[in-house]
């Protein structure tokens, strides 16, 4: 006759319990409930630790570099696990390896390593409540056009190194390489030195304009008075709030004069090309723009005379006033009303 273990084991349990009192069951109820419950906090408290605490991406100790980072970045308050998400699976699988195999190394990537930008845009564009003091880009053109336009994953700019998350100052170059500032139209005098050759591309790109290109405002941050300097502080966008150019910068550009009353309301570059040229080529002005001036009433006399644009009309102001016209046409020839210079 063959004997179910299963059902001698049950008849044990039930003649076991026949024998107890009515106290010892109530001792045995209250120990397991005890322990499952002490078990079920054990496991609430291991699965919080890797879940959520830092330490649990130190504990082996082949991030060191990594945590360096993280611990001078600014992201040092955020632990680990809000950007870099691994499943259950690959955290056993690393733990089993680390204990039992002695791997002291771990693949390039393990878990989301490359942090998506969802993650990112969380914080920085969803604005969630437990992480509201993150930067909000949401009003960003910059990362509109390279994030949602061009599809670019915020880590190519932001973390290029491990837990650096702001840009070296010209990174760009590392995408634009075709940007990179020349000297002044001369290809054939490599060690002239571009006098903005060395700044920073968010000293003056900006993302107060549709295009990122400098806006007549951003070129005055520089070239112009410190109500101009204000005027753009107070609107807070990246240009000035990163990479802002130095006192120093500031000192030693030219600073310009521009009427409110100027003929002339285009863009800096429409005229300045501070990648390729950055004074412009005053010969150009009647090709690019003004084709039908030199017809028009005395221009091609003084241009026979290889007189320049600038010769006569003065940038960023343009108009011949009479007073400029009594102190400066006066030297090649008598007073002339600069009214009748067109007719």
């Amino acid at each position: 006759m063959t004997v179910n273990p299963v059902t001698l084991f049950n008849k044990f349990l039930a003649w076991f319990a026949d024998r107890l009192s009515y106290k010892a069951k109530i001792l045995i109820a209250v120990g397991a409930l005890v322990f499952v419950t002490g078990m079920g906090f054990a496991a609430y408290k291991i699965n919080d630790y890797f879940e959520n605490d830092p330490n649990a991406c130190f504990a082996c100790h082949v991030h060191d570099e990594a945590n360096k980072q993280w611990a001078r970045s600014e992201h040092a308050g955020i632990n680990c696990h809000e950007c870099h998400h691994s499943s259950k699976k690959d955290q056993v699988i690393q733990m089993y390896r680390f204990a039992f195999l002695g791997q002291r190394a771990v693949s390039p990537r393990h878990g989301e390593v490359i942090v998506p930008r969802t993650l990112c845009l969380r914080c920085h564009w969803e604005r969630v409540k437990e992480f509201a003091n993150a930067p909000d880009i949401s009003r960003s053109r910059y990362h509109a056009k390279h994030v949602f336009n061009e599809k670019i994953e915020c880590t190519k700019c932001h973390g290029y190194r491990t837990h650096k998350f702001t840009m070296e100052e010209r990174y760009c170059l590392t995408c634009h390489k075709d940007k990179e500032f020349r000297p002044h139209g001369t290809t054939d005098k490599p060690h002239v030195k571009m006098p903005m050759g060395d700044f920073p591309c968010l000293n003056c790109h900006t993302d107060r304009t549709r295009d990122l290109k400098p806006g007549r405002m951003k070129c005055l941050y520089c070239h112009g008075g410190e109500a101009i300097r204000k005027q753009l502080l107070a609107g807070a966008t990246l240009d000035v709030t990163h990479f802002k150019p130095s006192e120093e910068t500031i000192r030693k550009a030219i600073k310009i004069n521009v009427p409110g009353n100027a003929a002339m309301k285009f863009d800096c570059n429409t005229c300045h090309n501070p990648h390729l040229r950055s004074r412009p080529d005053w010969a150009s002005c009647t090709i690019k723009c003004h084709q039908n001036v030199p017809n028009t009433g005395k221009h091609d006399i003084h241009l026979q005379m290889n007189l320049t644009c600038k010769s006569c009309h003065k940038p960023h102001i343009w108009k011949i006033t009479p007073e400029q016209a009594k102190n400066e046409c006066v030297t090649c020839h008598e007073y002339r009303d600069p009214k009748l210079f067109l007719k």
